[in-house]
């Protein structure tokens, strides 16, 4: 790739080697028509074949990188390694599991590239959602909580499709799971951000890495450490600065 991209799409991946070439595919279609682009699918330490199917890609997509980790690091650190490693000023992350359509991410960065000023995150908010009643309940439940205690105005927070700055996300304080409360830690640095309805799949291949009990254990001590960032954050008015 020798022009630089206008944006990167990030795609965090745990053995994923089912999904690889058709996440590959489908967003070479969804991006081709939006001028140069990247994308980094983010090997989060996996056993399978996952790294040799992104290099039987990479031939023919010359757009497409890997980083790959040492060890499993889960979503949030894999979606950091990709942002550092990217070279465009937009980022746009996308579950490597398939189950968010690459389709949806030209309505994503389009506001971002279109230059508004104070947006700094688009979130996607996904509806019909084709996940188990199980993972769907335990979801509803997170969701609630996590919208009355801190006030972030955004029913879907966990949706893996999200448009943001690079250099807001990287402003950010990074934390595990950090990605399951991007809204309100991009409002904390008083940036704006827009939310959109995106449509949502079932896995074609794979399994899923999280389970309800898993997120449930972690969940508490998360929200209460971003409710404290968010009480303690004091944003200055600059009135005045010096050449």
């Amino acid at each position: 790739m020798t022009d630089t991209p206008r944006f990167t799409v990030v795609a965090p991946m745990l053995n994923e080697a089912d999904n690889v070439e058709q996440m590959a595919r489908e967003i070479a279609d969804a991006c081709a028509a939006l001028g140069p682009f990247e994308a980094i699918f983010v090997n989060d330490g996996s056993t399978d074949a996952t790294a040799r199917r992104i290099a039987e890609l990479r031939g023919e997509f010359p757009w497409l990188r890997e980083v790959r980790h040492a060890a499993p690091c889960g979503q949030s650190a894999a979606v950091r390694s990709g942002v550092i490693a990217a070279h465009a000023p937009v980022i746009c992350t996308i579950d490597g599991d398939g189950q968010n359509p690459p389709a949806e991410i030209p309505r994503l960065v389009a506001p971002l590239l279109d230059g508004r000023a104070r947006l700094g995150l688009v979130a996607g908010q996904r509806v019909a959602r084709q996940d188990s009643k199980r993972k769907r309940f335990g979801s509803i439940l997170a969701n609630r909580l996590r919208a009355h205690v801190l006030r972030d105005d955004t029913r879907d927070t966990g949706c893996g499709l999200k448009a943001f700055r690079r250099e807001v996300f990287l402003s950010l304080p990074f934390f595990d799971h950090m990605h399951r409360y991007l809204p309100a830690l991009v409002k904390r640095e008083g940036w704006e951000i827009e939310l959109i309805d995106v449509s949502h799949r079932a896995r074609a291949a794979g399994s899923s890495k999280y389970t309800n009990l898993g997120r449930l254990m972690v969940s508490f001590m998360d929200l209460v450490g971003v409710w404290w960032l968010l009480r303690r954050r004091r944003l200055p008015v600059v009135t005045h600065e010096d050449p």
